[in-house]
């Protein structure tokens, strides 16, 4: 069995604390995850670095985005180009299928993220256009301070005939892989397969609670905000705080 995080956010994303490489080398050293999608806020920046990177990590990568809908955010995986931010849930579908990637619905329904609502999502399941596109529904995100959401996010699951799928959405690399997703094989192209035929399962590390990880975050994230971030050289190196610059980072 394989064992993918497939909503993890790099220093692409705004609230990001740690630089591709970094997530590479605490993946590798750190978790027993097979793959890891990186899906930055309306980027894709970071899911290409990533890409070329992964190899000297013995890490696959999926490349992926965390899109804001105009209905509520939505991870679009397996594509190859950035989607663009604001369009309608069902159009932004749409786009991702044209590229030939899948759609699965984040954190539905989270008090204070921008969630699809239950009613968007069971639309969106039930609409034949975009049948084999969205798969899937985020039915355990270890990054929500209000973790019940996930509650009522299993239970809109059982009714529709998607795939159900465990992320950490990390913004900091203690926490990825604190939830992820199982599947038949170990290759992206068997995850694939599970996400489209509704076949994977949710798996969960012991999780600290919702305010301990916020707690964690905001040193990090204020750190980041005057320029600190947690990098890595190489896969032979230690994470160390890098200084970001506008053409890399320097130490």
């Amino acid at each position: 069995m394989g064992l993918a995080d497939l909503h993890i956010h790099s220093i692409y994303s705004w609230d990001g604390t740690s630089s591709v490489s970094a997530i590479l080398k605490y993946t590798s050293d750190q978790t027993n995850l097979d793959i890891i999608a990186i899906t930055d806020h309306d980027e894709i920046k970071g899911a290409w670095e990533a890409i070329q990177l992964a190899p000297a990590y013995g890490i696959q990568v999926i490349p992926g985005s965390e899109i804001s809908t105009s209905d509520g955010h939505l991870l679009a995986l397996f594509i190859n180009e950035k989607i663009p931010a604001g369009l309608p849930l069902l159009k932004t579908i749409l786009r991702v299928g044209d590229i030939g990637g899948l759609c699965v619905a984040a954190h539905p329904m989270a008090r204070g993220a921008k969630s699809l609502n239950s009613e968007s999502i069971c639309q969106a399941a039930k609409e034949p256009s975009v049948r084999g596109i969205f798969v899937g529904i985020e039915v355990f995100n270890a990054g929500l301070f209000h973790r019940s959401t996930n509650i009522a996010a299993q239970a809109l699951a059982e009714s529709l005939p998607l795939a159900h799928l465990g992320n950490s959405d990390s913004h900091m690399l203690q926490t990825i892989g604190q939830a992820a997703t199982e599947f038949h094989g170990s290759t992206p192209a068997d995850l694939r397969l599970a996400l489209v035929r509704a076949s994977t399962q949710v798996r969960v590390r012991q999780l600290s609670n919702g305010w301990s990880v916020v707690r964690k975050w905001l040193p990090r994230y204020f750190l980041r905000t005057v320029g600190w971030v947690t990098w890595n050289q190489d896969p032979d190196s230690p994470l160390q705080m890098s200084r970001i610059a506008r053409t890399g980072f320097s130490s």
